[in-house]
């Protein structure tokens, strides 16, 4: 088991680049304009239906820099004898880096049958996206969604071997939190999980929805470093509805609804390093569009925010 002694150094490996950053900000060399790249998640256009390889067309055609795909399209591709070496030429000649995979492999739970299984899972997700050139993928609490509440440090030695088999195969695993989620549903379990890791590589992947859905401050921002994150998933969420009772479904684009950006990517600039926000929408409404310019629109929204709040 991870002692609380290796907690708080994987705290101080997690942290200590933000007391650095801090001091830099203080010291006016604050980080550059292009301290953003934009990803398309291609939950925002999936309604459209309009195929995997036309996702990526798409996804370059309206000026992202990355896409944001999902294990089970690409196993679909493959299965319906698409070539992994032909879709990684795909991506680069349209300019894209596959940035982050979205994937529900149970590596979290105490099951130890069927988190051996989500493991096995992982390492071959990890292995054919790792054959894409794909950077990430997501570790979120897939399968621990509901309770009894998990053992945090248990959960810090799971991911430990989530992160020690991304070292293996090359896709960084990044600790996803879901805020309606009877587990790691606030960002604070995730900095804690990630810290007592202590492993150099943990990293959490937050969401400005799951945030403000499992109540996390946003100001927590503001304890991680510029590689503790390094993909943050970019929406909205509408001040109509109950925190309680939103869903994925009610996520707006960016600067539509309620969420503080100035201080959300105030703290990201602050926290140093290069982010990637990848537009993650699922508003049925917005599948009724079409899907380039649906797109578009989110891109175009994606860079007012950080324009506005710079």
């Amino acid at each position: 088991m991870i002692s609380r002694r290796e907690a708080l150094k994987g705290l101080a490996l997690l942290t200590g680049a933000t007391i650095l950053t801090r001091k830099n900000v203080a010291g006016n060399t604050f980080a550059p304009e292009s301290h953003f790249s934009y990803c398309l998640n291609t939950s925002t256009i999936s309604g459209q239906k309009v195929g995997f390889l036309k996702e990526f067309e798409i996804t370059a055609k309206a000026g992202y820099n990355g896409i944001e795909i999902w294990v089970r399209d690409l196993e679909k591709y493959v299965q319906e004898g698409g070539s992994l070496k032909d879709l990684k030429k795909y991506a680069g000649d349209l300019g894209l880096t596959i940035e982050n995979a979205i994937g529900f492999a149970q590596w979290a739970v105490d099951d130890e049958n069927t988190r051996k299984a989500g493991m096995e899972q992982l390492k071959r997700e990890m292995e054919m996206l790792a054959k894409i050139g794909c950077k990430r993928i997501a570790a979120p609490p897939a399968g621990a969604t509901s309770p009894p509440l998990l053992d945090l440090f248990k959960v810090a030695e799971r991911y430990r071997k989530v992160l020690e088999l991304g070292d293996q195969t090359g896709v960084l695993p990044q600790l996803e939190i879901w805020g309606s989620s009877a587990n790691l549903y606030h960002i604070s379990q995730a900095l804690f999980v990630a810290s007592a890791t202590s492993h150099p590589k943990a990293c959490i992947l937050p969401d400005v929805y799951h945030m403000f859905r499992g109540g996390s401050p946003y100001e927590s921002l503001k304890f991680m470093s510029g590689s503790s994150i390094e993909m943050f998933h970019f929406n909205d969420f509408v001040s109509s509805i109950p925190r309680e009772e939103q869903k994925d479904s009610d996520r707006v684009y960016p600067g539509d609804g309620a969420a503080p950006f100035k201080q959300i990517i105030s703290y990201l600039k602050e926290s140093g390093g290069k982010k990637v926000l990848s537009l993650e929408l699922f508003n049925s409404e917005y599948w009724k569009k079409d899907a380039l310019e649906v797109a578009k629109t989110g891109l175009e929204k994606m860079k007012l925010v950080v324009a506005e709040n710079s």
